[in-house]
């Protein structure tokens, strides 16, 4: 897929600028254009496997999340929606590289670029590594904190998950809205 990366990130940050106010927002937004925040994949082939991937990916669950947060009794503000959605994925900064490997295209073999993982921060889960990468920059509200670490459900390796997640769900709205999102994005959009 090929996308237009830097009018994707024009959007994405004026979605951030328009929408958080947060003290450190600038030093994160500056931290993520020096990585490889709007360059980088959302994931190596699942959804948003390309260029741009990410960033896409997470402009996609913020549009969702508003779409979707006419239903919970109390709309999270503004704020905690943006930085909850657009955020959460930035455990993937740095996360990928390219690599090549043989493909046959038309009877004929080819070498192809794809992605895989290259971890170098190894940190607890996929949800607690967002949290503590943004807490580098931000100070987040335990709603933000518990969305962004449970939205992944129940499949981010926690054994007790079932509890835990679901507990997050029913206290914390904002958390089961960002996980919602995160799947119709995935599911419903990027593949």
């Amino acid at each position: 897929m090929e996308l237009n990366i830097e009018s994707q990130k024009q959007e994405f940050l004026t979605i951030c600028r328009a929408s958080i106010q947060r003290e450190g927002l600038e030093d994160m937004l500056e931290w993520m254009g020096k990585a490889d925040f709007f360059t980088a994949p959302a994931s190596t082939h699942y959804h948003g496997a390309y260029a741009g991937g990410l960033c896409q990916h997470s402009i996609d669950v913020y549009q969702y999340a508003k779409k979707m947060s006419f239903i919970l009794d109390k709309e999270p503000s503004e704020e905690s929606l943006a930085i909850a959605t657009l955020f959460h994925d930035v455990c993937k900064v740095n996360l990928y590289k390219v690599d090549k490997r043989n493909q046959k295209i038309n009877g004929e073999w080819k070498e192809v670029p794809y992605y895989v993982i290259d971890e170098k921060f190894h940190f607890g889960g996929h949800g607690s590594k967002s949290v503590f990468l943004i807490q580098q920059f931000m100070k987040l509200t335990t709603e933000e904190a518990a969305a962004i670490n449970c939205h992944m459900g129940f499949s981010d390796g926690n054994p007790n998950a079932v509890r835990d997640v679901g507990n997050a769900y029913h206290q914390y709205h904002l958390a089961w809205l960002v996980h919602m999102a995160d799947e119709a994005a995935t599911f419903l959009m990027e593949r």
